[in-house]
């Protein structure tokens, strides 16, 4: 009897073993991402991920149209097919940011970047692909849907919040090249219709960070996709490279134009719409275009820091967009950033991309 009770135990134990062997070959880079979250700073998390990121599967797809195709499918990848359904709404609010470029005195490059919203809390993530570029990301956790009373602890919340794998509302990749999305100043929403793959605004993000070593190859890759802004608002991308091109990219009549420009607020920057939605309170684009021409583009680390934070926000009456959540400092040529949370600017956080150009 007692060896039969024991050649049962040894198979029960024998069927858990293998059942494990195949949840870790499943599930084993999900379980090792969620875990890896940690909190930085009031409104800050930090998570890592290596592996699948699941992007070749949704371009196979077609890509998405909205933010409810995608939900449904970054639920079937994080369960692996279990589950089909999802639901994400994100919130279609005034994104207040500014972004900057500028040449260094060593002659590199870098992009600075706030993030301004009335409520929120950053979720980065550094990403390390199967396939595509290295790259450090970052998303608002409010923008998941999960709940008002949502944060990335616990192991639940902490899996949950591996949707920022096909969400980003900024970043920088191993090549240097930096992107950001901002709002662009209306309400007219983009949805391209040709042949090709779908993305909605912040899936695109995260694509062209997989994909694109530079602005050139940013807007190949955008041409080759259907823009979705998804929630229905009009957005703009800030986007620059390690040769220090920076642009902006925006959408008229569901048609991309491109604008070089060193910095980019909320409104249009392209001639067919110059100037729609500039608020004649809002005086950030003018500061910041007052500073780099007085260093005639070229800054260090702490000039470029400065100029960032002299147009941040605070979460106050008087604010043009609610208060900043992050700030950034991304270094191009030696590709890092440096994140400040919630205009605690004694308290940076440094990362750097680990793989070589």
């Amino acid at each position: 009897m007692k060896k039969w009770i024991k050649i049962v135990l040894l198979s029960i134990l024998g069927l858990i073993v293998v059942a494990g062997v195949f949840t870790w070959i499943e599930f084993g880079s999900n379980i090792q991402g969620a875990l890896s979250a940690e909190k930085l700073d009031d409104g800050m998390y930090y998570m890592e991920y290596k592996g699948d990121d699941g992007f070749k599967e949704l371009m196979r797809r077609g890509g998405c149209k909205n933010i409810g195709e995608l939900a449904e499918y970054t639920i079937e990848f994080l369960s692996k097919g279990y589950f089909k359904t999802a639901k994400i709404d994100c919130p279609v609010m005034p994104v207040g940011c500014s972004t900057l470029t500028v040449k260094t005195p060593e002659g590199g490059a870098m992009m600075a970047r706030n993030f301004d919203y009335p409520y929120g809390t950053a979720m980065i993530m550094h990403i390390v692909p199967d396939e595509g570029y290295e790259s450090i990301t970052t998303f608002s956790t409010d923008f998941y849907g999960f709940g008002d009373d949502y944060k990335p602890e616990g192991f639940k919340n902490q899996y949950m919040a591996l949707a920022e794998l096909f969400m980003a509302l900024d970043g920088v990749n191993e090549k240097g090249f930096a992107i950001a999305v901002l709002d662009a100043g209306d309400k007219v929403v983009t949805k391209q219709d040709t042949s090709n793959p779908d993305l909605t605004i912040t899936a695109a993000t995260q694509y062209l960070l997989k994909n694109a070593a530079n602005v050139d190859e940013a807007l190949k890759l955008l041409r080759g996709i259907d823009m979705n802004s998804d929630p229905g608002a009009a957005y703009h991308y800030s986007m620059a490279d390690a040769s220090g091109r920076s642009v902006a990219v925006e959408y008229v009549d569901n048609r991309m134009v491109v604008t070089e420009s060193p910095f980019v607020t909320n409104h249009y920057l392209c001639e067919e719409k110059y100037q729609v939605g500039l608020n004649e309170s809002d005086h950030r684009h003018e500061k910041l275009m007052e500073q780099y021409e007085k260093a005639g583009g070229v800054m260090s680390e702490k000039e470029l820091t400065d100029a960032i934070v002299s147009v941040t926000q605070l979460p106050e009456k008087g604010a043009i967009v609610g208060g900043t959540l992050w700030t950034m400092v991304m270094d191009l040529t030696h590709p890092s950033v440096t994140y400040y949370s919630r205009r605690h600017f004694d308290k940076p956080f440094r990362f750097e991309l680990k793989r070589q150009k």
